[in-house]
């Protein structure tokens, strides 16, 4: 693969503590019992989540009103999906459940060989989707199964060399999936067969180059980010390297959006958000952000939606990376100045990655950390946070 090196973008400095316009009050938001890592579902009048307290929410998606909850074993930091009349997603626990939507009312539940934690940054479980009857999900205990939809009946699973909390994609009759292991993998989607498998190149401190969230398919080529600072772009037939953007100073976990030719993503550690020329790699604008970017960008109206570690969601213009618009959740406006100095940097006296970076990070989300991705619907922005909230948050 050829890495790019030519630097186009345009290093906008943010005050990011200037307030830009007046913030917008949210619709609704509604308390959970834990943290919320994974990202809403919004179907037909109702808004699914799940949550770090255990339970699966059903919401009214005009007033946030709570309709039914579910109780499972373990955080459920796994986004949900939906086929005909049931709701999938996984726990920790290590089971997928099926539930019906109407009334939270268990259909069936299918128990992996068991959950398990690669480690303090691994936020998310795998999602579920589902393709012609078929329930593709991850798993930690490295398989990435395939079930039916009604009854959740095992079809196949396939096993990979460590723990799989990526969501798988389907297209094309394949489901394409990354692993801990640090390999893609696309599969038959109707019984597992391997038809390739990708390596990613690795990194000093990380030589496995492992693969934490979803690729994004697009034009018969998937994108997807990893642990070793790359993100990849595949030819989807064969695994073979279209081109790649090695990121020298953090992992890059999100699943990159796109939008009109162009991939809208955030970092990890390098603190920056990236638009990018999907068809050659070629880097558009970044921008420096206080802190790291998990979770996917949504763009609406000609901005680039997305949340932050910092408890803030940014609106960037599409074109040019300038900041529009935000919205701080009240955690982080009470603790915003504990963490950060007038300046947008890190005070003196916080340290991200010393002694106590257990600490430190405990500290991060108290800020009501947006890890979730974003989902627009009739111009209200969804998402969760790490202050235990749901938000529906009305966009300009």
């Amino acid at each position: 693969m050829r890495m790019r090196k030519r630097f186009t973008a345009i290093a906008i400095l943010i005050p990011w503590l200037m307030i830009l316009n007046a913030q917008e009050q949210p619709m609704w938001k509604y308390q959970t019992g834990g943290r919320v890592y994974s990202t809403p579902l919004v179907s037909e009048e109702m808004v699914y989540a799940g949550s770090g307290d255990g339970c699966f929410y059903a919401l009214e998606k005009a007033s946030g009103k709570l309709r039914w909850k579910y109780e499972t074993g373990g955080a459920v930091h796994s986004s949900p999906c939906i086929y005909n009349h049931l709701l999938y997603f996984g726990s920790a626990d290590g089971t997928l459940y099926a539930l019906d939507s109407r009334n939270g009312v268990l259909a069936w539940e299918f128990p992996s060989g068991g959950e398990k934690s690669y480690g303090l940054w691994d936020y998310y479980l795998s999602s579920p989707v589902v393709e012609a009857g078929i329930v593709y999900w991850g798993s930690g205990d490295g398989h990435l199964y395939a079930l039916d939809w009604e009854t959740g009946q095992m079809v196949w699973k396939y096993r990979t060399g460590d723990v799989v909390h990526a969501s798988p994609v389907v297209k094309n009759g394949r489901v394409y999936v990354g692993s801990f292991d640090g390999f893609f993998y696309a599969l038959g989607a109707e019984n597992g067969a391997l038809k390739w498998k990708f390596n990613t190149v690795g990194a000093q401190y990380f030589p496995k180059g492992e693969i934490q969230k979803a690729a994004l398919v697009e034009d018969d080529v998937l994108y997807f980010g990893s642990r070793d600072y790359n993100i990849y772009a595949l030819d989807a037939e064969t695994g073979r390297g279209r081109w790649n953007m090695r990121q020298v100073r953090g992992w890059i976990i999100a699943t990159p959006a796109e939008h009109e030719g162009k991939l809208y993503f955030g970092t990890s550690d390098a603190h920056l958000f990236y638009c990018m020329d999907k068809g050659n790699g070629e880097i558009l604008w970044t921008i420096p952000v206080p802190m790291r970017v998990y979770g996917s960008a949504a763009v609406h109206g000609g901005v680039v939606y997305f949340g932050c570690f910092d408890g803030k969601v940014y609106g960037a213009d599409q074109l040019t990376g300038e900041i529009k618009w935000e919205f701080q959740v009240e955690a982080s406006k009470a603790g915003y100045d504990k963490i950060y100095d007038r300046e947008g940097g890190f005070r003196e006296d916080f340290e991200l990655y010393g002694p106590d970076y257990l600490e430190s990070e405990n500290k991060i989300l108290a800020l009501g950390s947006v890890l979730s991705s974003m989902v627009i619907q009739e111009d209200i922005l969804y998402f969760g946070s790490s202050d235990g909230h749901i938000y529906a948050v009305p966009l300009p």
